[in-house]
């Protein structure tokens, strides 16, 4: 092993600089200064979920009803899958079945009703929130039962 090292030369460059492994010559050394990647990072670099957004939006001709329109990749994906479901495909109707349960519930559209549970506590919640938006009256508290003293913090506001 020894040897080897030895067998390693270090010349020196015309400015008087030693040249060998890890001592490369001056004029191919990085500035002082002055950035290795001056470019740097491109700006905008996306990401998977970015890309796929961009290419489930790209527009496809398809032709319906004889007529040709353009529609988004994510329709046209949706429509093969819905075709392939009506023609008996098990894969492509649980496919469709587990779409329609995860994004078609809206509650309004529906229309489901809260349990009689979830009722109640609605109800209790607007009672609270009507007796905290009207507080009561001075005549509805209750009378304090301790007199002001004479050297009370409203006598000294006035002063």
């Amino acid at each position: 092993m020894s040897e080897r090292k030895e067998a390693v030369s270090i010349r020196a460059d015309s400015n008087g600089h030693e040249v060998g492994y890890g001592k490369p010559p001056q004029h191919t050394q990085f500035r002082a200064g002055r950035s290795g990647n001056p470019a740097g990072r491109r700006k905008g670099v996306r990401n998977l979920a970015t890309d796929v957004k961009r290419i489930l939006k790209v527009p496809v001709k398809v032709k319906e009803n004889g007529r040709s329109r353009k529609i988004s990749t994510q329709e046209g994906a949706l429509m093969v899958l819905r075709e392939k479901a009506l023609k008996g495909d098990a894969r492509s109707l649980d496919r469709l079945l587990e779409y329609a349960s995860r994004f078609n519930n809206d509650a309004g559209e529906i229309g489901l009703a809260p349990c009689p549970e979830d009722q109640a506590i609605l109800a209790a919640y607007v009672a609270e929130a009507a007796a905290a938006a009207n507080p009561p009256t001075t005549a509805e508290s209750p009378a304090d039962p301790t007199p002001n003293p004479a050297g009370s913090s409203d006598e000294k506001a006035a002063k």
